[in-house]
């Protein structure tokens, strides 16, 4: 009885994790899609790519504001419930914007629809991951963020085939129908196994509460460090397939950019969720800011359509790395008591920097006809962000978590 209760229980935490993969391939494979449909807007209706990155940055803003509400509401209430809801909506979103004919529809499906199935996949996801793998945090989020690059290499290309085989609109149509369901599905396999009795109820009441943080200089330092890269992890999957296109490589191969960097993430995730169970958090961050502040600087010299693989291949691996070092990082310096509405927290000032690069990236575009001023500005952020990481404390990885 004992072994079989054992087994049901490994069962159920997989599933778990096949839940979370499934959220993080949707959520983040449309987000990654979105710039392939930049031309057609452009074309349809000659809106700027500052006006269109704007939207999407509309839609951080609210993935900021309600990321700690919604890691409160998973905390308290268990993940299937928000997910749920989320994911539908994001669904909707995402057909909604098939039907958009002026600026303001744009901005309301992305910031009351997609906004809120962004503001709740990462932070629901991964702090339930946290809480089932005492041990393993680090390398079981890394499996979780595999299913993030999944969708980054597989749903750009289902777009672009979509919108050659039909248009851009039953394209939109067909990703958002097929996301609600997806997603939909995984948020069914997101209730959290009872925890009772174990330790992890000891960690999570050694640890601390939202409140704790005010005057902590970790948190804040976390905070700022999330911001300097979020900054970077939103710009380039949005800018860099149409610039891409803008070097002469049609829309199908500019899609395969999104899918290296897809293929490179997975090797960053699954290299640096092993590595925060070994080194820490401190020393994991270090070893993804260095490739991505090297492929930004890398960005600036390619003028060649081919040599952006290369570029790309470089961000990819830093990419996912930071896409799954963060919720580990949290519970290592904070513990499990409010894992959620801490990560939130931290994600909220993160997504300052996610709604501000897009749309300044854009604004730099429409008025220098180029891209390089903002690959030198989000250089200069990641490397600020590195000597943040390189202040931080030192931990011993799973004093608390």
């Amino acid at each position: 009885m004992y072994g079989s209760s054992v087994i049901a229980r490994v069962d159920k935490r997989y599933l778990i994790v096949l839940g979370a993969c499934l959220t993080q391939f949707t959520v983040v494979g449309l987000l990654f899609s979105y710039g392939l449909f930049f031309k057609s807007f452009e074309v349809e209706y000659g809106w700027s790519r500052t006006l269109l990155s704007s939207c999407l940055s509309f839609a951080f803003v609210v993935m900021g504001v309600l990321a700690s509400f919604g890691g409160y509401l998973s905390d308290r209430y268990g993940p299937r419930l928000v997910l749920a809801v989320a994911g539908v909506l994001c669904g909707v979103g995402y057909a909604l914007l098939s039907q958009v004919t002026q600026p303001w529809q744009l901005f309301a499906a992305f910031g009351l629809f997609i906004g809120v199935g962004m503001a709740v996949h990462d932070v629901v996801t991964l702090s339930t991951i946290a809480r089932q793998f005492e041990r393993r945090r680090g390398i079981m989020t890394g499996v979780v963020k595999v299913g993030t690059a999944a969708g980054q290499m597989a749903l750009p290309p289902l777009a672009a085939f979509l919108i050659a085989l039909y248009d851009w609109r039953l394209a939109l149509m067909a990703l958002g129908i097929g996301a609600a369901a997806v997603l939909l599905f995984g948020a069914l396999l997101m209730k959290s196994p009872s925890t009772s009795g174990g330790s992890l109820d000891k960690t999570e009441a050694a640890g601390f509460r939202l409140r704790d943080m005010r005057g902590n200089r970790t948190f804040w330092m976390l905070c700022a460090i999330q911001f300097a890269y979020l900054s970077s992890l939103s710009t380039i999957p949005l800018h860099i397939a149409v610039h891409g296109m803008d070097l002469g490589m049609t829309p199908a191969l500019a899609a395969m950019l999104l899918s290296v960097i897809g293929a490179a993430s997975v090797l960053g995730r699954l290299t640096v969720g092993a590595l925060i169970d070994r080194i820490g958090g401190r020393r994991a961050l270090i070893v993804c800011f260095l490739p991505l502040t090297a492929s930004l600087l890398l960005f600036l010299s390619i003028s060649v359509p081919w040599a952006l693989f290369a570029g790309v291949a470089v961000y990819g691996f830093g990419h996912g790395g930071l896409f799954t070092v963060m919720s580990p990082t949290v519970a290592e310096y904070f513990g499990l008591k409010a894992h959620g509405a801490i990560f939130g927290g931290v994600l909220f000032f993160g997504t300052i920097g996610a709604a501000s690069g897009p749309v300044v990236a854009g604004r730099i575009f429409d008025l220098m006809g180029g891209y390089a001023p903002a690959f030198a500005t989000l250089a200069a952020l990641a490397a600020v962000g590195l000597m943040l990481v390189l202040k931080l404390p030192a931990s011993r990885p799973g004093v608390l978590g």
